[in-house]
């Protein structure tokens, strides 16, 4: 099946810098949790740092096949994924367009972390309220009629890179967690692949790849933890994200409901918003290991991933894959927050 889906593979453009490094932490080690083996997509760049790196491979390469002028996308005011967007976008010799909520567009927030870097590589920002992220898509296509009123070729993608044709950042990422997993990962020792759930397509690209190669008989299984919406949400969009690839690339995985592992109710405040017991484990991971988990992401689902394993050590099997998927830059406009627990 490996040499099906590279045969099938859709053209990419090498932005990110993989095969990404692996390694197991020190934190939890001696007590009683499972050991905790972390994949570092967190150095897949450094101003593309993260996991929307692996999801722009594709996305721009069609844009760019397509003579694109401008890319248009959406986020949350420190959107990781903008901001990749945006400065793969200035690297290509594309524009780009941001549009972002935020709790008073009136008032913008200050250009700290993500919201910075948008502003450093150029991208045209339009700040809208929460009520109106009901509507992004409609926004996203005026924004596109905008650009072809005035001559441009835009091109849209989607909330977080997360599509079929993006899923693939995260098929090819599977495949580079198979070798990394070699010797760690085994029928009679089984692990389980966790990553944060945040728009889907992470998730898809790994359950696709994972149901395909026939992983589970390996040892291997994947679960989101969501740090947003809820599990019937990212039920209906994995499979949903995943039945668009079948039918794309023939793939024939036949995603259902019993392959999509989402672990649900670590939300907490909400989306973006910390708890101060999540705070204590970003700082602790970082104390102990040197690693910089974010709050809206990597943080909270880590967390969450802890909660799960304290009340259940075998949740995971004997070991966890943790994907550090990025986000450190939207920690520094989280620096009063994360003051509170230094």
């Amino acid at each position: 099946m490996l040499e099906k889906l590279l045969d099938v593979e859709p053209p990419r453009i090498r932005l990110a810098n993989t095969p990404t490094r692996g390694h197991w932490l020190r934190y939890g080690a001696a007590g009683p949790l499972p050991r905790i083996w972390v994949k570092r997509d967190d150095h897949t760049g450094s101003e593309l740092s993260g996991n929307k790196v692996r999801k722009l491979e594709y996305l721009l390469a069609d844009a760019v096949a397509q003579h694109a002028t401008h890319v248009i996308t959406c986020g949350g005011e420190q959107s990781n994924h903008a901001r990749a967007t945006a400065m793969a976008a200035a690297q290509l010799g594309l524009k780009s367009v941001l549009i972002l909520r935020t709790d008073d567009p009136a008032k913008p927030p200050a250009p700290q972390g993500n919201v910075l870097l948008d502003r450093m590589v150029g991208a045209e920002i339009e700040w809208i309220a929460r009520p109106a992220w009901r509507e992004r898509n409609k926004l996203l296509a005026i924004a596109a009629d905008r650009i072809r009123d005035a001559g441009g070729r835009p091109y849209i993608v989607p909330e977080g890179g997360s599509n079929a044709l993006g899923s693939w950042g995260y098929i090819r990422a599977m495949m580079e967690l198979v070798t990394d997993l070699e010797g760690i990962a085994t029928p009679d020792h089984p692990l389980t692949v966790v990553y944060a759930c945040g728009s889907g397509g992470t998730g898809a690209g790994l359950i696709l790849a994972a149901k395909l190669l026939a992983l589970e008989s390996r040892g291997i299984r994947v679960a989101g933890v969501n740090v947003c919406d809820d599990r019937a949400y990212f039920l209906n969009s994995i499979g949903q994200i995943c039945a668009d690839a079948d039918e794309r690339w023939g793939l024939n995985a036949n995603i259902t409901d019993d392959d999509i592992d989402i672990v649900d109710g670590h939300v907490g405040a909400g989306y973006a918003k910390s708890r101060p017991e999540e705070l204590v484990t970003i700082r602790d991971v970082c104390r102990s290991d040197g690693i910089v988990f974010d709050p809206v992401y990597t943080g909270k689902a880590f967390h969450g991933m802890l909660q799960e394993l304290r009340r259940n050590p075998k949740r995971f099997g004997e070991t966890v894959a943790f994907i550090h998927t990025g986000g450190m830059y939207g920690l520094f406009a989280a620096a009063d927050t994360m003051a509170a627990v230094l």
